[in-house]
């Protein structure tokens, strides 16, 4: 399992960069702005970490910007914390097991989540791109928020 980023919801994305890059000093490793789902993700590291988070994935804070923005309450502006792992069918099926709730089944094959005991959201990722959709995830329904 490699531990990859920090997810947290953002209201104001220029105020949160003066915040991060321009105030903590984190530097900004890729920036995309997505136009159909209305929403722009910031990934920033810290300066040590920033040629190895360009390279080859070092642990980052994703900040996400939603356009149409909204309140958030409850802590929902901390969205989750995310881990890449070896086989993401077989990561589920251990947690499964061991009375973890699948709240996000992997039905592509590639992302999972999971709530911690303290009801943190918990994002699993597949390691080298997606694995073929396989039963019973293709067909398992959220359970849950995730």
């Amino acid at each position: 399992m490699k531990y990859l980023h920090t997810m947290v919801r953002v209201k104001d994305l220029d105020a949160s960069l003066r915040f991060y890059r321009d105030l903590l000093g984190l530097k900004v490793v890729k920036q995309k702005d997505y136009e159909a789902g209305r929403f722009t993700l910031v990934y920033l590291a810290a300066p040590e970490q920033e040629a190895e988070a360009q390279a080859t994935g070092a642990p980052t804070i994703e900040l996400t910007y939603n356009w149409d923005t909204e309140a958030y309450t409850g802590g929902r502006n901390f969205g989750h914390l995310a881990f890449e792992v070896d086989d993401i069918y077989k990561t589920c099926q251990f947690l499964l097991d061991n009375g973890v709730t699948i709240n996000r089944p992997p039905r592509d094959g590639h992302m999972a989540f999971v709530r911690s005991p303290d009801n943190i959201s918990i994002e699993l990722l597949q390691k080298d791109g997606a694995l073929e959709p396989l039963e019973p995830w293709v067909s398992m329904k959220n359970t849950g928020e995730w």
